[in-house]
């Protein structure tokens, strides 16, 4: 429970945050529908493609994620690597 003295914020509530993840939903499908109907100018043949940069988009964040994954197992210490042995 929260304090009734506390200040409530915008997000605090989960309506608002469930509310607000509709409206960036609801956004994303209008920009892809967009991409349909609205005529761009290209440069690279690829470009033409309907829902490219949506496509590339989501490719370019799985290939960072799982790069971080493989890239976490390279770099990552020990969880007692600064604990001094006295």
């Amino acid at each position: 429970m929260q304090d009734p003295g506390e200040k409530q914020y915008l997000f605090d509530k989960p309506e608002n945050v469930t509310r607000m993840l509709r409206i960036f939903y609801i956004a994303c499908a209008i920009l892809f529908l967009l991409d349909f109907i609205l005529h761009r100018h290209v440069s690279m043949k690829l470009e033409e493609i309907p829902g490219f940069y949506a496509l590339f988009g989501f490719i370019a964040f799985v290939v960072l994620v799982e790069g971080s994954k493989l890239l976490r197992k390279l770099v990552m210490r020990k969880e007692d690597y600064y604990d001094v042995d006295e």
